[in-house]
């Protein structure tokens, strides 16, 4: 059996005295498309803060492709082949669309990540955007940058926080396009969604987070099954 390219065992995080996590655990096969699901402020963001040690203090098991990150700090983590895509994106708004793109290191395991010619086959606004200031760029430009930027590292997992949030339904259906190419490229993809029905057809397999805890996980195939309890977990 294939070592998982994600494995999370009781995870436990802190920010501060404040005890966020409280033993998560899910696994993530190479290739694979999971979806962490839940209420504002149930601990899916922490989650994928956690994986990556950006927590006030964690403990547990983050095994990335076999290797136990737990004890790792950021860098080397990220060197493991992670993008971390935030919900708040981090454009720098004095460089311009490209050279955004141009910034970050070479962090995969395989060497260097997507070439421009790629990125910009993907994302053709980027393409004609690529002069321009990162900061002028329409809210879902700059989507599309912060997650053509960690494509350029050569990252193979990719933890999405939010990146349908607040965007036009035609930059969502973009994004949805991106999330189905990078799967038949083999990445392996985490995301944190609110918009169930942005990630219900893209998912392989969803966790419900509620207190720090997964309360629920079920595949694609019992999607349908799962709906009236979907409802009361994550209704507001």
């Amino acid at each position: 059996m294939s070592t998982p390219a994600l494995e999370v065992r009781d995870l436990q995080a802190w920010y501060g005295e404040s005890h966020v996590l409280h033993g998560i655990n899910f696994s993530v096969n190479r290739g694979e498309v999971v979806t962490l699901l839940g209420r504002n402020g149930s601990g899916r963001t922490t989650t994928l803060r956690a994986i990556l040690g950006l927590t006030g203090s964690r403990s547990g098991s983050v095994r990335i492709n076999g290797t136990e990150a737990i004890d790792l700090p950021t860098h080397r983590i990220a060197h493991l082949g992670v993008g971390y895509c935030p919900e708040e994106r981090g454009i720098f708004a004095s460089l311009s669309c490209e050279e955004n793109l141009l910034l970050p290191p070479s962090v995969g395991t395989l060497g260097g990540g997507m070439s421009l010619a790629e990125i910009y086959e993907m994302f053709p606004n980027l393409l004609e955007r690529r002069h321009s200031p990162g900061t002028r760029l329409s809210g879902g430009e700059q989507q599309m940058l912060a997650v053509a930027r960690i494509l350029r590292t050569g990252a193979n997992l990719l933890l999405l926080d939010e990146i349908s949030e607040g965007l036009a339904p035609v930059i969502v259906q973009a994004l949805a396009r991106m999330i189905t190419t990078l799967k038949s490229k083999g990445y392996t993809i985490v995301m944190v969604e609110q918009n169930f029905r942005f990630a219900a057809p893209l998912a392989d397999h969803f966790y419900v987070v509620e207190h720090g805890q997964i309360v629920e996980q079920f595949d694609a195939s019992q999607l349908e099954e799962k709906q009236e309890a979907l409802n009361t977990l994550l209704g507001v």
